[in-house]
């Protein structure tokens, strides 16, 4: 899949929404990125994994690991594209990335970490420690769709993610944000903050 591709698919499903929204990080944002609605069709989904997996080098990669709940659809489809083990990570009660399931990162893997959205790549670096304290090497970050472009270099995140889109989309602290000020109201269509 070329980038245009890509492009045109997640205009089709309407992956990308511009208004006021909240994210998972807690920011507010003009653009919301919804990947669920790219992988709810299995031909899709597993099209978008290959198109991943062409993009990294799969002979660095012996397992992929992704959080919950965002990244498990897009994590499964690229290993199931690069043919290697799978594993998700969840948040505990505390809201700690953590191993559970019998989900396990062994020492010496190299792991490449698959996000369906990276905005601040928060979510993707506590799974890149977490895979490190394991004493496995994270080769990586990939994701669908990378919306850290607009942010400042230093609220980016420290490994570049290789993603299929790149979105430039803006995000403030909520005490920053124009839509607030200006009185727009606000959607919160993630699932951190649903009701």
């Amino acid at each position: 899949m070329t980038d245009d591709d890509i492009a045109s698919l997640f205009s089709d499903l309407h992956v990308l929404r511009r208004g006021h929204f909240r994210l998972s990080s807690g920011k507010h944002s003009d653009t919301y990125v919804q990947c669920a609605l790219a992988l709810r069709d299995p031909q899709t989904a597993l099209r978008l994994g290959a198109a991943m997996a062409e993009r990294v080098d799969g002979d660095q990669i012996d397992l992929v690991v992704s959080p919950a709940l965002g990244g498990v659809l897009a994590g499964f489809v690229v290993a199931a594209a690069l043919q290697r083990p799978f594993v998700l990570t969840e948040r505990a009660a505390d809201r700690t990335i953590t191993q559970r399931r019998g989900q396990v990162v062994e020492p010496g893997q190299r792991v490449l970490v698959v996000e369906d959205v990276v905005t601040t790549g928060g979510s993707a670096m506590e799974v890149v420690e977490l895979c490190e304290e394991a004493g496995a090497t994270v080769t990586g970050i990939a994701s669908l769709v990378d919306r850290s472009a607009a942010l400042r270099a230093a609220d980016r995140p420290p490994i570049e993610p290789t993603a299929l889109l790149t979105v430039a989309a803006q995000a403030w602290d909520p005490p920053e944000c124009p839509a607030c000020a200006a009185g727009t109201p606000l959607d919160t269509p993630g699932s951190r903050h649903a009701a």
